[in-house]
């Protein structure tokens, strides 16, 4: 089998790799072919470079042809960055300039990141359609959610998002009670980046109400959702935020913190050391690699964590819930996920077209959603303004229409005013003058 890897220069390229030469992921032996793909041939140089310093053995191709890469794949990981972190600073620098959070997936800037994004991204739906029309294509590029919505419109079903957030919750939730991640059942609904655990069931024990409880608080404190946003916050709610929920409980505290530096600006120079070391000293790219990983891990959302606690382990990277959706579907061995796919009739108070973020039963025929609990009062209503944000941000991309972006922005909950919309928009098309041009 073949898979392309799409953005095959980016920086975590090298877990995906590892992941399959290392079978953890059970998809290893599954793979023949493995194409990297990418626009700036340096970048990819180095990447490749880092990959074939890695143990284990998989045929490898780097390509500057994004039809060479597609052609004939099985699946397809599409990880792509249209603008570079360049346009990620940008993105998050006018929002934060105009008062706001500068976030590349919540709030303006993961709109402009979209904007940005979505015509690149239909691009790439359109030579799938033509070059592998019976590939998965497997979406990584953020704002995930957004970006399977728009491939969708194209490839259909084939087309799914995935993200490592809630079931990263939900591994970190099964280790402190001590019991095995896999034999927990989680109940969770929401957009990417925008969805609540409300149960994490394991034999006849809900693990959420659990550590909810004040018998627990030792336990519930040494979660990463309950240090950004509170432990009497999250008892409160009687559930477990994604943690990039931080940006809309904690807005005042996120947009005083946003100030010192973009999470764009730190992995733009953590990045720029590390690709112009490794093509400066090519024997030594793999080990520059790994400490520039470290330090990239520790930084994540540290401005949201109290002053000196560490990030807790992930239980597992998107890579690995790539590989686990493609092992599933390919070997038909059936397993419950949470993905980012098509709501039909899931989510009853969401649009039958919108991409939503619930537990799947995957096997050869792709994923099949498995009804949650469903959101209601204001979980509800968040999620149908942002979904419809969203809808409104897909629509402005394809139909190059700047008047629905202003729309877009300005209904947006984390944005205050039409006239910061507007000024956001004049922003982002100053940075990106190739912005809805004919």
């Amino acid at each position: 089998m073949k898979l392309a890897i799409l953005g095959g220069g980016g920086f975590r390229v090298p877990l995906v790799h590892q992941a399959l030469t290392t079978g953890q992921a059970g998809s290893g032996e599954l793979i023949d072919e493995l194409w990297l793909y990418d626009t700036d041939p340096g970048r990819l140089a180095v990447i490749e470079n880092v990959l074939r310093q890695m143990p284990g053995a998989i045929t490898l191709h780097a390509t500057a042809g994004l039809d060479e890469a597609l052609d004939g794949a099985d699946f397809v990981f599409s990880a792509i960055r249209a603008g570079g972190l360049a346009g990620r600073v940008a993105d998050e620098r006018a929002a934060i300039e105009a008062g706001l959070i500068g976030q590349e997936t919540t709030g303006p800037g993961g709109l402009a990141y979209a904007l940005r994004t979505i015509p690149v991204a239909r691009h790439i739906a359109r030579r799938v359609l033509a070059l592998a029309p019976d590939a998965y294509l497997i979406n990584f590029t953020n704002p995930a959610g957004i970006i399977t919505e728009a491939m969708q419109e194209l490839l259909g079903d084939r087309v799914i998002g995935i993200c490592d957030t809630p079931s990263g919750l939900g591994t970190r939730l099964a280790d402190l009670f001590g019991v095995p991640g896999e034999e927990v059942r989680l109940d969770y609904a929401g957009l990417n980046h925008l969805g609540w655990l409300r149960a994490a069931h394991y034999q006849d024990r809900d693990l959420v109400q659990e550590v909810l409880a004040p018998s627990n608080a030792d336990l519930l404190d040494s979660l990463e959702e309950a240090q950004i946003m509170g432990p009497d916050w999250l008892r409160i709610l009687g559930l477990l935020p994604n943690e990039y929920l931080y940006y809309f409980y904690r807005n005042r505290e996120a947009r005083r913190a946003g100030r010192v530096g973009t999470r764009g600006e730190l992995l733009r120079g953590q990045q720029g050391e590390f690709y112009a070391a490794a093509a400066a000293q090519p024997d030594q790219a793999l080990a520059a690699w790994q400490r520039a990983l470290s330090e990239r891990e520790a930084s994540y959302m540290a401005e949201a964590r109290p002053a000196g606690a560490a990030r807790p382990a992930s239980g597992g990277g998107y890579e690995y819930v790539a590989l686990g959706l493609m092992h599933a579907i390919a070997a038909g061995e059936p397993r419950t996920m949470i993905l980012n796919v098509r709501n039909r009739d899931t989510l009853p108070g969401l649009p039958p077209d919108a991409v939503v973020e619930v537990p799947c039963l995957v096997d050869h025929s792709g994923p099949h959603p498995l009804a949650p609990t469903q959101p209601r009062g204001a979980e509800l209503g968040l999620l149908q303004q942002v979904k419809a944000v969203e809808q409104l941000t897909i629509r402005a991309a394809v139909d190059r229409n700047p008047d629905l972006a202003v729309q877009a922005f300005a209904l947006h909950p984390l944005v205050d005013s039409v006239a910061v919309a507007r000024d956001l928009l004049t922003a982002y098309r100053r940075a990106n003058p190739a912005l809805f041009a004919p």
